[in-house]
């Protein structure tokens, strides 16, 4: 026994749905992904931004309450790489035009500090008398504050709205 021919609006309906989720479909990666820093791989960049957040944060404060005096410029420097990593970290998270803005100089910024301290702390090794988050390009943190500022910069080039039409 054959199976019923569906009835003309049936055919008609179910085309047009069909269309309509084609188009939605079509229309999703560049709306879902327009801006947002903080999905997909985006979240695993933003899971390690916070982490080394509150690693550097937590780290430079205790070491400038503690024994500041010994090396306030390398704990300082602990310091503002923490608060760099909290900007990051919740500009990537947020995404956006602006959050995007924001995202960009606190990578920018975590890139040359990295590599201005880390030329720094082998060649004027006396400016450091104790490590930094920065000093030797990340070393004591594996080598992570080197990577994560270009890992960040690729990133962000690489959902940037321009990229996904």
């Amino acid at each position: 026994m054959a199976a019923p021919e569906p009835h003309e609006s049936t055919k008609r309906s179910a085309s047009t749905l069909q269309e309509r989720l084609q188009a939605k479909l079509d229309a999703a990666p560049s709306q879902d992904m327009a801006g947002s820093t903080g999905k997909g791989f985006g979240r695993i960049l933003v899971t390690v931004y916070a982490i080394l957040a509150i690693a550097a944060t937590a780290r430079g404060t205790w070491q400038l309450l503690d024994h500041g005096s010994e090396a306030p410029l390398a704990y300082g420097l602990s310091l503002l790489a923490g608060v760099i990593y909290l900007v990051a970290t919740f500009a990537l998270a947020k995404g956006g035009n602006v959050w995007r803005k924001v995202a960009w100089g606190a990578v920018l910024f975590e890139a040359i500090g990295v590599l201005t301290v880390g030329i720094s702390s082998i060649f004027e090794a006396g400016w450091f008398p104790d490590k930094s988050v920065w000093s030797n390009f990340g070393q004591g943190y594996g080598y992570i504050p080197l990577v994560l500022p270009f890992v960040g910069m690729y990133w962000l080039w690489r959902t940037r709205p321009s990229a996904l039409n």
